[in-house]
């Protein structure tokens, strides 16, 4: 049986690389994920793979702080790019070949983002990771994994996260939620549901770019996905 999907990209939360913990990075977590990545690319699947910034810094607000939403949000940024070295490490451990890409410079410890370059370790068969967001403040890595995913034409974007899919209500306070298997845009946007944030959405659906949102957290769930199992949501036109 073949994949589903030739190229995708994987959004994961900053949060989710906490584990059991309250900051930081588990590296439980890390070498599950890479565990996960190897399985599908040895199916010959090209991986993307951005990672929010969560799990060491989040913007805050400025009343409280002193610190402004620009320079809070390049704080974020960086976080962002040591979660991508993390990962980094953790798929090479795996045996798989890496290239991290930031959207800001720091040649030390990644490549500038360049799309045709990106494209090319991809067709290569290494799992890019895209650090530093979009390089721009008030975006969020939502935003930046659509933006990147529409760039790269990747097939899809699977959206990593603590639930199984999109539902009615949140299902951590609502026993009644109900999931849904598929739907579209323009329901999500009628019901005000949480997918990803106003600007990101609005990305993928003007760009026809199905999501599907899924739980990253059980070990086979993303070659689930890939082979086309009915797990998570599907949003699509």
């Amino acid at each position: 049986m073949l994949p589903k999907f030739k190229r995708i990209l994987l959004k994961l939360s900053g949060e989710s690389l906490m584990g059991d913990g309250n900051y930081g990075i588990d590296p439980k977590v890390i070498q599950q994920y890479a565990q996960d990545i190897r399985a599908i690319t040895d199916l010959g699947v090209q991986v993307a793979v951005v990672i929010g910034g969560g799990n060491i810094y989040r913007g805050m607000n400025e009343a409280e702080t002193g610190i402004e939403r620009a320079q809070g949000d390049y704080m974020g940024m960086l976080a962002t790019v040591i979660n991508g070295m993390a990962m980094q490490s953790g798929l090479e451990k795996m045996g798989l070949y890496t290239r991290l890409q930031s959207a800001i410079k720091m040649e030390q410890i990644a490549e500038p983002y360049i799309r045709r370059r990106a494209i090319r370790h991809l067709e290569k068969g290494r799992v890019v990771i895209f650090g530093a967001g979009t390089g721009n403040p008030y975006f969020t890595t939502d935003t930046a994994a659509s933006l990147r995913a529409i760039e790269i034409q990747a097939d899809v974007i699977l959206k990593g996260t603590r639930v199984d899919g999109i539902y009615t209500a949140d299902p951590e306070k609502d026993s009644s939620a109900v999931k849904y298997e598929t739907i579209t845009f323009n329901e999500v946007y009628k019901q005000s549901l949480n997918v990803m944030d106003m600007t990101a959405f609005t990305l993928c659906q003007e760009n026809n770019l199905p999501i599907i949102v899924f739980d990253m957290n059980r070990p086979g769930n993303l070659l689930h996905v890939i082979m086309g199992r009915n797990v998570g949501t599907l949003v699509k036109a």
